[in-house]
């Protein structure tokens, strides 16, 4: 009965849904997973960078504490926002539109651009490419579903 009730409502949604949100809600979904596993390489090697310099974190609070609160890590937060915005689009109510999926893809585009810059952003972002092959990677798989 909970099955056919779910199946029921997953229907209409989908019947009443605008054209075109499918697609829109798949490209947010790809974009979604691949930002994660970057997301995930970059704070994993910038730990790695951060415990060189000022020694272990013993626990999993204390890195968390660290993550949210130090400067060291700052520059990361473009990344997360990028997340947490295509979460909120995706859990709307609301069609989404199409225009700003293309924005968000725009800016993830800029966010990834990989220049050696003054901007501290830039440059952590550059030294991290540099070191870390995962990070190499999941900036390429980002790349495909933003190019695509």
């Amino acid at each position: 009965m909970v099955a056919s009730v779910l199946e029921m409502r997953h229907f209409l949604r989908m019947s009443t849904e605008v054209p075109g949100q499918a697609q829109l809600k798949q490209q947010l979904n790809a974009l979604r997973s691949k930002l994660i596993v970057l997301h995930k390489a970059l704070i994993d090697s910038e730990r790695v960078e951060y415990e060189k310099s000022f020694g272990p974190l013993e626990t999993p609070q204390q890195f968390l504490k660290v993550l949210i609160n130090d400067p060291w890590f700052a520059w990361l937060q473009p990344f997360s926002r990028m997340v947490v915005t295509i979460d909120e689009m995706l859990e709307s109510e609301e069609p989404i539109p199409a225009d700003e999926v293309k924005g968000l893809i725009g800016r993830a585009r800029t966010l990834l651009e990989v220049r050696e810059e003054t901007d501290d952003s830039r440059r952590s972002y550059f030294e991290a490419l540099q070191r870390e092959p995962d990070v190499i990677l999941a900036h390429a798989e980002v790349m495909k579903v933003v190019n695509a």
